[in-house]
């Protein structure tokens, strides 16, 4: 269920990538944030799984909590401190401009 919940919540993240993208610029860099957020995902995935294979056992800590669900909450906690990062540089540019 929590896998569910943040494959979901990266679902809405592109769609919303892909709105702000689009109206701000065209369709085709709509298309390469969904694109980023795609590689950022799949890297960082790869990343999480391979730091908590050495933390943590296979079963995880409970039936609903392995060690697949542990490396999408650090994924995506990880790319939430990211995306705060850039969002918050991105604002700094604007105001300065």
């Amino acid at each position: 269920m929590i896998t569910l919940f943040i494959f979901y919540i990266h679902t809405i993240a592109a769609v919303a990538f892909f709105t702000k993208r689009w109206q701000e610029a065209d369709i085709k860099e709509g298309f390469l944030a969904v694109g980023f957020l795609a590689l950022i995902f799949s890297v960082g995935w790869s990343i999480s799984a391979f730091i908590l294979q050495f933390l943590v056992a296979k079963e995880g800590f409970a039936r609903w909590l392995d060690r697949d669900t542990l490396s999408l909450i650090l994924l995506t906690v990880m790319e939430s401190v990211f995306y705060y990062v850039q969002v918050k540089r991105r604002r700094k540019r604007i105001i300065a401009a």
